[in-house]
C-alpha cells in the first residue's frame, strides 16, 4: 500500500504536462479535468494493528479520492481499508491532514470506504470525484491519479484494452478478488497506487485502481458499480442519523461459490446443448461471447456438493444470466431467501433451489487475543482459498502457540480435549486453563490438510501476556473495542496455581503429541496421573504485585508424569564410556522459550536448546550451568529434561555472568519425587590442576536425550577469545580463555568436559559470531573452565554479598561481580617490542608466564564504565600493583583482591604502556550482578530499555545523561509508522530529557492517546534525528515488564490504576501482546500484485 515515511517530508505538488497528445479530449480539456481531480485525490496512510484474516500487521501508503464531500466519504480498495483493525490518516494536495475511519469494506470485492469530518479541511477548495462506470470502454483514453511507488501525487496515461479480464490472482492464501471482471490497461503504475481514481477527460472516475503486474507494465482496476450501490446506501443511512455516523447494513448475498467466465467454445466442450447456446445467445444483449461457469464450491456452503466445477449456469429465477453483475444483484436482493438455479452438467439440466446466505455474516468481525496468540472465525475468503468450512478456529497469528509450532492460517480442530468448532468454544476451553497448563491441541493446515497435529500447549506461566482480550468490530465508530474474554474468576487469571483436574484431567492426548522436546511416551501419560488423587500443587512464595508469579505452575503435571516414571525409568545404556556413565545421572537437556514481548539485549531467537550439567544439587535448590548461546537472558521460561529419570521441570534463570559465557538455571529438586531424587545427582567438579595440552578428557552431552560421548586430546588450554565486533548487537563473548579439542560434535553440540571418573573440568560452550559479509550468526564450540563457574556457585550456596533473590522459596544472597569494563586482546611480545616496548619489560612478562608470551592490549572501554575515560584503544596493560600481567584471568584476580579489601575505592593501580611511554593509572572497576537487563517498557509499539553490555562495547553512548536504547519495534505499530526503529536512542520526548526509563515513563506518561509527540533520537553513529509520531492507547497502551526483585521472575504491569501504585508506572500500563511483534511470513509470490507497498524494515 505504499512506502513507510521516507518521501513524506517531500512537497505534494502536480506538475502536469507537457501537453498530452490523443485524438480524444484536447490538452486543455485534460488539463481542466485534471485540475479539477487532484484537489480529491488523498494520501492514505494506514497501520494495520493486528494481522487479521488476509492482512498482515504492518503500516502502508496508498490512494483515496472523496466521492461525498458533504458527507466526508472516501473510496479506496479493501486491502487498503483492510478487514481487521486500521488506524488511518489521509493526506490532501495541501499537506492538510485528517484522521480516517473505516465505515465499509466489501466481503469480496476490492473496494472499500473511509469517513472523515469535512469541516477539518479548512484552507483547501475541493469538490469530489463523480463515478461513472457507464463511461468506460475499451480504447478509452484514462489517466491515474495516485502516490505511485510512494513518491508524491503522479498521473500515469493509458488505454483501456479489457473490460472482461478475470479477476487477479494476487496470493494462494489472501486476499482475491472474484465473481467479477476487471479491467485492464497499460498504465505501469505501481505499489502505492492502490485505490486511485481513473478518469476520463471530463474529470469523472470510470474505475478503482487495485491492482499491477509486477513483471509488465499492465494495471487492473476495479468496475464501479457495486460501489455505486454501496455509496448510495451509506449516504442514505449516513442521512438517516441525527448524531452522526451509525452503522449501515449493505446487503450481500452469497452461495459460496466462485463462478468464472468462459466463451461459449469453451462451454460446448463442457457439453452444453447447442440449444441452449442459442437459446443464451438470443436471449442476451448484443455482443455477449459466453456464460458463467461453476469453478468451486466452499465446503459447508449452500451449493457444496450440490454444484460442481464445470456446471454451466444458465438461468437464476427464470432469467438467463450471463454476467456477474447480474448474478450478484440478485443475489444481494435475495438474502435468506430462496432462488432457482438451472444449470448443464455435462449436457444434462438440473434445476436447485438454494437459499442465499448472508455474506456479512461468513466475514468476522471479532477476534481473542490470547498470549499474543490473534484467533478469529475462518472468513469467507480464507475458506475458499484453503477449502475449508467458514467459522471454524483460525489462527491469523499464534502467538504463545509458535512455541509449539502452531504455523499462521492452521485451523484448530480439539483444544484441552474438546471439539473446538467456533470461537466461543475455544474461550470457554482457555477460561477452564490454569497458568502454565500444558493443554493437547490438535491441528491443520491448508498445506498439509490431509493430516492432522497434535502439540502440546504450554499456557503463559510468566504473565508474560495480558489477559485474554475479545476485540468486536463497531462500525459506528471504526474501532474494534477490546473486553476481557472471559469472567474474572477464571483460573487463567485468578489462579496461579495449577490444578490438574483444571488443567489436564480427561484431556487424552493421542499418541505423537508433544512439544519439540516431548517424546510419545511421555505425552501419552497425560490421560494417566489425573486418576489417582493428584490435583494440584500449591506455592507459598513471594511473588510480585500483580498476586504472585507461581514458579511451581506446571509442577502439577509433573507429579502426573511421575507415576509413569516410578515404572518406567530411565533406559540403561550399556555401551557407554566410564565417563558417560558416571556424568550421565548429572546431565540436562534445557529447551528455553523467549517471549515476543520480551526479545531483550539483541536475541534474534525464540527458541534454543543446549546440554546443561548439574553443579549443585541439594533437597532446597538445584543449579544447571549451560551457556549464554542456549540461555542469553533472564526472561525467559526454561523447561529441564534430566538424562537419569524421564521427567520434565520448569527451571528459573538465577544468573547470567557479565562476562563469560555461562548462565546459572534453578530448579526445585521435590519436583522429581523420591524417585528422581535417587538417581538425579550434581557432578564432581574438578577445578584443579588446570587442564595442560595434550591432556585426553571426555567430551559428553545430550542429544535427542541420548547420551554422547566422545574421548577428545585438549590442543590449547587457554586460547583466547576473538570475537569482533558484528552488526547483531547481542551477547558477544570477551576476555576469555577457552580450551579447544581435537574434534567435537559440531557447532550445535553442547555438554561437559569429564576426566575419566566423572569429574567435570569444565563445559562444552556454544559461541556466536558472524561471518564477514554474511547475516547470519555462526556457531562454533569452545571447552570453559570448570573453575569460572564453581566460585560463582560456592558464593550462591555459601550465601554472597549481593543482593537477595528468592529461589523456591528460600532467599540467597546472590552474587555481585567486580569486572574492569574493558574489552581486551592479546598480543605477541614480539609485536609489542616493535611499538616500543621495552626489553626489561619483556623479559618480565616471559618470567611470569613463559608459555603465553602475550601482552594485553585495550580494544576498548565500554561506554559508561568507570574505565571510559582513563584507559585508550591501543593501551599495553603491563602490570597491575606492580605484578605482571598477561592473561585475563590475571585481571579477575585483581578485582577479586578488591573485593576482600573494603577499604579501597575499587581502582586498580594499573601501569600502562602507552605511545612509548610507560606511566601509572588509577582504573575503576565496576559491579554487575547477574541479572542481566530487568526491565523494559514498550511504547508505541517500540521495546525501551537500558543500554545492554553488547551496545555499550560499541564505545558510544549519547551525552546527557545517555538515553533510552530502542531494542525492538512492532508491525503494526505507531513506530513502525512514523519510523522509530531500533538501533537508537530516546534523548528527549517534546523537549523534555530522558536519560533513564524512570525519566522516559514519567514523560511519556503525560502524553494523551491521539496526541502527536516529538521526540529526539540519536543513531549508534551518533547523528541526532527528531521525528514527530502520533500515540495510540487504544490498540497500543504503554506496558511494562520488570524483574520481580524478590524472586527470579518477570512480572507484566497489568494494573491500569494510579501512577503511584506499588509496582505499577503507568496510568495507562497493560501487558504485551505478542501479536504486537508479528512479522511478515514468506508465501508464494505471485508476479500480480495489490498495489500496496510495504515497509521493507524488519524490526
Amino acid at each position: 500500500m505504499g512506502d513507510p515515511a521516507v518521501e513524506e517530508e517531500e512537497e505534494l505538488c502536480v506538475e502536469i504536462g507537457p501537453e498530452f497528445k490523443e485524438s480524444g479530449a484536447t490538452a486543455d480539456e485534460w488539463r481542466n479535468a485534471l485540475r479539477r481531480v487532484v484537489q480529491a485525490v488523498v494520501v492514505i496512510r494506514t497501520t494495520s494493528c493486528r494481522t487479521f484474516d488476509t492482512e498482515l500487521a504492518g503500516a502502508n501508503n496508498a490512494t483515496g479520492f472523496v466521492v461525498d464531500k458533504k458527507r466526508g466519504i472516501i473510496l479506496t480498495n479493501r486491502h487498503v481499508v483492510t478487514p481487521g483493525p486500521v488506524v488511518a490518516e489521509a493526506m490532501f494536495l495541501n499537506r492538510e491532514e485528517v484522521p480516517v475511519y473505516p465505515m465499509y469494506r466489501d466481503p469480496v470485492h476490492d473496494f472499500g470506504f473511509f469517513r472523515y469530518d469535512p469541516d477539518l479541511i479548512q484552507f483547501l477548495s475541493y469538490e469530489e470525484i463523480p463515478l461513472a462506470p457507464e463511461a468506460a470502454f475499451v480504447g478509452l483514453e484514462i489517466r491515474v491519479v495516485g502516490n505511485d511507488n510512494g513518491e508524491k501525487v503522479s498521473i500515469s496515461a493509458g488505454t483501456l484494452a479489457r473490460l472482461d479480464r478475470d479477476a487477479p490472482c494476487y496470493k494462494k492464501d489472501g486476499y482475491n478478488d472474484f465473481n467479477t471482471f476487471y479491467i485492464q490497461a497499460a498504465s505501469g503504475t505501481r505499489g502505492g497506487s492502490s485505490g486511485s481514481p481513473v478518469i476520463d477527460s471530463k474529470g469523472r472516475a470510470v474505475a478503482l485502481t487495485a491492482g499491477c503486474n509486477q513483471s509488465g507494465s499492465s494495471a487492473f482496476f476495479l468496475p464501479l458499480e457495486r460501489v455505486i450501490r454501496a455509496l448510495r446506501l451509506l449516504q442514505k443511512g449516513r442521512d438517516s442519523c441525527t448524531d452522526g455516523w451509525g452503522a449501515v447494513c449493505i446487503p450481500r448475498g452469497t452461495l459460496q461459490v466462485t463462478l468464472l467466465h468462459k466463451g461459449f467454445d469453451e462451454t460446448r466442450r463442457l457439453g452444453l446443448l447447442i440449444e441452449t447456446e442459442q437459446m443464451v445467445r438470443h436471449a442476451s444483449q448484443l455482443g455477449e461471447t459466453g456464460m458463467l461457469v461453476v469453478d468451486s464450491a466452499v465446503p459447508g456452503g449452500p451449493t457444496h456438493d450440490l454444484l460442481q466445477p464445470g456446471d454451466v449456469l444458465v438461468r437464476v429465477n427464470g432469467v438467463v444470466i450471463t454476467q456477474f453483475l447480474e448474478m450478484e444483484t440478485i443475489l444481494d436482493d435475495s438474502v435468506d431467501r430462496e432462488i432457482e438455479l438451472c444449470i448443464e452438467r455435462g449436457g444434462t439440466p438440473f434445476t436447485l433451489d438454494l437459499t442465499v446466505q448472508d455474506l456479512h455474516s461468513l466475514t468476522p468481525d471479532s477476534f481473542v487475543e490470547v498470549c499474543g496468540a490473534v484467533i478469529h472465525p475462518l472468513s469467507y475468503q480464507q475458506a475458499r482459498n484453503f477449502r475449508f468450512h467458514c467459522g471454524l478456529v483460525y489462527v491469523a497469528e499464534p502467538g504463545f502457540l509458535h512455541r509449539a509450532t502452531v504455523p499462521r492460517h492452521a485451523i484448530i480442530k480439539t483444544f484441552g480435549g474438546e471439539n473446538i468448532s467456533r470461537l466461543e468454544d475455544l474461550i470457554s476451553v482457555l477460561s477452564k486453563m490454569t497458568r502454565g497448563a500444558r493443554v493437547p491441541l490438535e491441528y491443520i493446515s491448508y498445506n498439509d490438510r490431509h493430516r492432522t497435529k497434535f502439540v502440546l500447549v504450554t499456557m503463559d506461566q510468566h504473565e508474560w501476556y495480558g489477559p485474554p482480550l475479545l476485540y468486536t468490530r463497531n462500525d459506528s465508530t471504526g474501532l474494534w473495542i477490546g473486553k476481557p474474554a472471559m469472567p474474572p474468576e477464571s483460573p487463567l487469571l485468578s489462579s496461579c496455581t495449577i490444578s490438574v483436574e483444571q488443567g489436564l484431567q480427561n484431556h487424552k492426548v493421542p499418541p505423537g503429541v508433544g512439544e519439540a522436546s516431548l517424546t510419545k511416551d511421555m505425552s501419552q501419560n497425560f490421560t494417566e496421573g489425573s486418576t489417582d488423587g493428584v490435583t494440584s500443587v500449591a506455592s507459598n512464595f513471594e511473588g510480585s504485585a500483580n498476586g504472585g508469579l507461581s514458579r511451581f505452575c506446571r509442577w502439577g503435571i509433573i507429579k502426573v508424569l511421575q507415576r509413569r516414571r516410578h515404572q518406567r525409568p530411565a533406559a540403561v545404556v550399556t555401551n557407554s564410556s566410564p565417563a558417560e556413565s558416571l556424568i550421565g545421572p548429572s546431565l540436562v537437556m534445557l529447551e528455553v522459550h523467549v517471549p515476543l514481548s520480551c526479545m531483550l539485549d539483541g536475541v534474534k531467537s525464540l527458541y534454543s536448546s543446549g546440554t546443561g550439567v548439574i553443579v549443585y544439587h541439594s533437597p532446597d535448590v538445584g543449579l544447571v550451568a549451560v551457556d549464554k548461546t542456549t540461555v542469553a537472558i533472564s526472561a525467559s521460561d526454561v523447561m529441564l529434561s534430566f538424562a537419569a529419570f524421564l521427567v520434565e521441570i520448569p527451571g528459573e534463570v538465577v544468573f547470567l555472568h557479565p562476562v563469560h559465557n555461562y548462565a546459572l538455571v534453578a530448579y526445585n529438586p521435590s519436583a522429581l519425587g523420591a524417585g528422581g531424587a535417587s538417581v538425579v545427582r550434581a557432578a564432581k567438579l574438578l577445578t584443579g590442576p588446570p587442564l595442560c595440552r595434550g591432556d585426553a578428557v571426555y567430551l559428553v552431552g545430550l542429544r535427542r536425550m541420548q547420551a554422547m560421548s566422545m574421548k577428545v586430546t585438549v590442543t590449547n588450554n587457554h586460547a583466547p577469545l576473538n570475537i569482533g565486533h558484528t552488526g547483531s548487537l547481542h551477547y558477544r563473548a570477551t576476555n576469555m580463555e577457552v580450551i579447544e579439542l581435537s574434534s567435537d560434535f559440531g557447532s550445535t553440540f553442547s555438554g561437559v568436559l569429564s576426566d575419566k571418573l566423572g569429574r567435570v573440568r569444565g563445559i562444552l560452550g556454544r559461541f556466536s559470531s558472524q561471518l564477514k559479509g554474511s547475516p547470519r550468526d555462526h556457531q562454533f564450540v569452545r571447552g570453559i573452565p570448570i573453575n569460572t563457574i564453581s566460585h560463582v556457585v560456592d558464593k550462591i550456596i555459601s550465601g554472597a554479598n549481593g543482593p537477595n533473590l528468592l529461589i523456591n522459596g528460600v532467599k540467597r544472597r546472590m552474587p555481585l561481580i567486580r569486572i574492569l569494563e574493558v574489552e581486551l586482546d592479546s598480543i605477541f611480545l614480539s609485536k609489542a617490542c616493535s611499538f616500543g616496548l621495552s626489553n626489561n619489560w619483556v623479559q618480565s612478562l616471559v618470567k611470569k608466564d613463559p608459555i603465553r608470551r602475550q601482552v594485553l592490549c585495550v580494544v576498548g572501554c565500554l561506554a559508561g564504565s568507570k574505565a571510559e575515560n582513563v584507559l585508550k584503544q591501543g593501551d599495553m596493560i603491563l602490570a597491575i600493583n606492580k605484578k605482571p600481567i598477561t592473561c585475563f584471568g590475571d585481571i579477575e584476580d585483581a578485582c577479586h583482591v578488591l573485593d576482600q579489601c573494603h577499604e579501597t575505592d575499587g581502582k586498580l593501580n594499573m601501569t600502562i604502556f602507552r605511545q612509548g611511554s610507560e606511566i601509572e593509572l588509577l582504573v575503576g572497576t565496576d559491579v554487575r550482578d547477574g541479572n542481566g537487563t530487568t526491565r523494559v517498557i514498550n511504547w508505541c509499539g517500540c521495546i525501551v530499555q537500558d543500554p545492554h553490555p553488547a551496545v555499550r562495547a560499541l564505545g558510544f553512548l549519547p551525552e546527557g545523561g545517555h538515553g533510552v536504547y530502542v531494542a525492538r519495534w512492532c508491525y503494526g505499530s505507531p513506530a513502525n509508522r512514523y519510523g522509530l526503529y531500533a538501533f537508537e536512542w530516546i534523548v528527549e520526548v517534546n523537549g523534555k530529557p530522558t536519560p533513564d526509563l524512570d525519566a522516559f515513563a514519567e514523560v511519556t506518561k503525560e502524553i494523551d492517546d491521539g496526541e502527536f509527540v516529538r521526540v529526539k533520537t540519536v543513531s549508534l553513529t551518533g547523528q541526532p534525528h527528531v521525528l514527530t509520531l502520533k500515540q495510540d492507547l487504544h490498540y497500543w497502551p504503554t506496558w511494562e515488564v520488570r524483574r520481580n526483585s524478590h524472586c527470579c521472575n518477570s512480572s507484566g504491569v497489568t494494573d491500569s490504576g494510579p501512577v503511584d501504585s506499588p509496582g505499577k508506572v503507568f496510568s495507562f500500563a497493560t501487558p504485551p501482546r505478542a501479536s504486537e511483534f508479528s512479522q511478515a511470513f514468506a508465501g508464494e509470490q505471485s508476479s500480480i500484485v495489490c498495489q500496496s507497498h510495504d515497509s521493507d524494515h524488519g524490526s
